[in-house]
């Protein structure tokens, strides 16, 4: 039960991005549609989970004054295959993820639940934290990359919803804040009232 309990906090009651507030940069940079914000994620819970698993396994046999360098290799080497894959078989998003495909590497939800949780639990409650965690990354990303698209180019994963002008603002950088912002305070109002 209680790794269950792990699995569905990343959605509502400890989402990375609207309530613990991490990962805001990739979740601003690259959610200007719902498509680079369902592969932002889609990455992010690959490498969490593939880490999160590793350090599982491997924290007795790092050494406490090494322990932070060698969890920063281990997610390192997960970007690395994900940056791989992605620019040999999607290229379109490895284009428009740009460099925030490498900057994975020091997302703090992704070195926070290495740290915080895996490197101090089992292999099967480190695989569901990091999946949980993921797959509410995912969420969030592609929930703010769907409301900004919608909103500024009338679309939703590329198909046109609504013809016509549109409110520009919403696909450019201030829309993000705009669009979070309120995303984060309809979160705190779902949280309060659970």
């Amino acid at each position: 039960m209680n790794q269950w309990l792990n699995f569905t906090k990343g959605f509502i009651r400890e989402n990375p991005v609207f309530t613990l507030l991490l990962g805001l940069c990739p979740a601003l940079a690259v959610t200007s549609s719902a498509f680079n914000g369902l592969g932002m994620g889609i990455a992010t819970t690959f490498v969490l989970m593939s880490s999160n698993m590793v350090v599982s396994v491997i924290k007795n046999y790092i050494p406490d004054k090494v322990r932070i360098p060698s969890f920063i290799v281990i997610i390192a080497s997960f970007v690395t295959i994900v940056e791989l894959v992605m620019q040999a078989y999607a290229p379109s998003l490895f284009k428009a993820l740009g460099i925030f495909i490498p900057l994975i590497v020091v997302n703090c939800l992704v070195l926070g639940r290495a740290e915080g949780f895996a490197s101090k639990n089992s292999f099967v409650s480190a695989l569901i934290d990091g999946l949980g965690m993921g797959l509410g990354f995912t969420f969030a990303l592609t929930l703010l990359g769907a409301i900004r698209e919608m909103l500024g180019s009338g679309s939703l994963f590329g198909y046109t919803l609504v013809s016509g002008d549109m409110i520009l603002v919403f696909i450019l950088q201030p829309g993000a804040f705009i669009v979070l912002g309120y995303l984060v305070a309809m979160f705190n109002k779902i949280k309060k009232s659970a």
